[in-house]
């Protein structure tokens, strides 16, 4: 059924347009360069020139429209920049005349001509050929003012990134952020892997899943919580030496400045190495990935001026804790941590309430005090279900976690590979689950199966995309693309 037959109109512009045999909705346009590189090209020419032997054929966006008599100049914008379009009347023929009288701001257009300077210097497409590829139906917000509410600004996320050029250069950024790291990973000779995201058990991380159903299998499933750790050492019992994966992570929690429920992470595992191995490589990365992305290794973050170039340094978990809340992580019980929470007025869930929980809130708290760069280690068992134990002092781990400008910013260690401590590791893990923990790990005993077969001494290493927020001073909210929002009342309602 055609649109007019649904009872449904175009709008007066676009029924001209059709009139002049034109499309308003164009197909294929055969572009042989792109406004910055006309721009690099040609900057040079003196004012007051012109260049009709030049074919410049480039689309993009109409933004301003300004016409004078028989002249008309148009500012049009693709993603590398912004040029003037210098229409004369006697360039073109009747239907193209017609045509770009009914060409507004919004609309993208493809043109073709030669390459002119004004006597006021601006570089400009001397246009011999227009063509339509999109009228636009609704207006764009006015540039001057641009786009400020954030409600409209994450709902239509397309207009935040057209009116607002600082956004579309924050996620070139992260562009070049996630490639940064993909470059470096495989530099080092770490091959990249895919693994589930759909999951029977999901592990890997203290974190509440998602649960969606299978149609086809007919069972429930989880959306991974992790970079396919569990999945990933596998991969390690297999042969796999150096591998990584850089995906979406999903975790049904709160939303704040440093939490997301869906973002992407990497995470790479590494055979017959350890953590302190792991801490030199991931220095090394942070600092790559910064200069790469940034230009630069200096940042101010939280209230800190952190210099990720810097030697980093080691912050020992107990000493840490100790000195900004008084507690003994060796020696405290669980409603002695309750107490100092209550007094430092930390809020938590009293539901599924433990030690290890307690402890870790309790470290939130500390870490908010150190500047970084550094790594945290000597982590207790209790807060690390998968690490290895300290040869040491089997009490504690071969765990570390990334420390900049106050935030935890990537978490480590020398994987845990006995299969009967892991088992045990995840009973305990069970237990909290079923005293209420909805962020405890599950019992996984297919992968407890795999580490019987066998899994070299490794490493692993997990760093999220907070870490480019982090540097880039921005909400993780602010930096996806398109966050997750309620669906307008109406909308729902059309829908019930």
């Amino acid at each position: 059924m055609a649109p007019k037959e649904a009872g449904l109109k175009y709008p007066k512009e676009v029924e001209e347009i059709i009139k002049l045999g034109i499309e308003p909705f164009g197909r294929r346009f055969d572009r042989n360069t792109t406004i910055a590189a006309v721009i690099a090209k040609h900057s040079g020419m003196k004012d007051d020139t012109k260049d009709d032997k030049t074919s410049i054929r480039i689309a993009g966006r109409i933004r301003s429209v300004r016409g004078h008599g028989k002249l008309v100049f148009m500012d049009i914008e693709d993603f590398s920049g912004r040029m003037q379009l210098y229409i004369e009347e006697s360039m073109l023929g009747k239907q193209q005349n017609k045509l770009v009288q009914l060409i507004g701001g919004g609309d993208i257009i493809g043109v073709e001509g030669g390459i002119l300077k004004t006597k006021r210097g601006e570089l400009s497409v001397h246009v011999r050929d227009v063509q339509m590829l999109a009228k636009a139906l609704r207006p764009l917000p006015k540039e001057w003012f641009g786009l400020k509410d954030p409600e409209v600004r994450y709902r239509q996320r397309y207009l935040d990134m057209l009116m607002n050029p600082e956004v579309k250069e924050m996620f070139i950024k992260k562009s070049n952020f996630w490639k940064a790291v993909r470059d470096f990973m495989l530099s080092k000779g770490f091959m990249e892997v895919e693994t589930p995201v759909l999951e029977n058990t999901t592990g890997g991380a203290d974190a509440k899943p998602f649960v969606t159903h299978h149609n086809a299998l007919d069972i429930d499933v989880y959306l991974r919580i992790s970079t396919g750790e569990l999945w990933q050492k596998r991969l390690m019992v297999a042969g796999f030496e150096k591998i990584f994966e850089i995906g979406r992570i999903f975790r049904n929690e709160g939303i704040d400045p440093e939490h997301a429920q869906d973002y992407s992470q990497m995470e790479f595992y590494w055979a017959y190495a350890d953590y302190e191995l792991a801490m030199g490589l991931v220095e090394e990365l942070y600092k790559y990935v910064a200069k790469q992305t940034f230009g630069t290794l200096k940042f101010r973050i939280n209230d800190f001026d952190v210099d990720v170039g810097k030697k980093w340094e080691r912050y020992d978990y107990a000493e840490q804790v100790k000195k900004y809340t008084g507690i003994d992580v060796n020696k405290t019980a669980l409603k002695e941590c309750l107490k100092k929470l209550d007094e430092l007025d930390i809020a938590y869930d009293k539901r599924g309430m433990n030690l290890e929980r307690a402890l870790d809130h309790l470290w939130k708290f500390c870490r908010k005090k150190i500047a970084g760069p550094g790594f945290l280690v000597n982590e207790p068992v209790v807060i690390s279900p998968l690490a290895k134990r300290k040869k040491d002092n089997p009490n504690l781990t071969e765990r570390y976690h990334v420390i900049i400008g106050g935030t935890e910013l990537g978490n480590g260690y020398s994987e845990l590979n006995d299969p009967v401590d892991q088992a045990f590791r995840f009973a305990e893990q069970a237990k909290f689950r079923e005293a209420g923990d909805e962020e405890a790990q599950m019992y996984d005993k297919e992968f407890v199966e795999a580490l019987e077969y066998g899994m070299p001494p490794t490493t692993g290493f997990g760093v999220s995309e907070r870490l480019f927020s982090v540097l880039i001073g921005k909400p993780i909210r602010e930096c996806a693309m398109f966050p997750l929002l309620r669906p307008k009342i109406e909308d729902v309602k059309k829908v019930k």
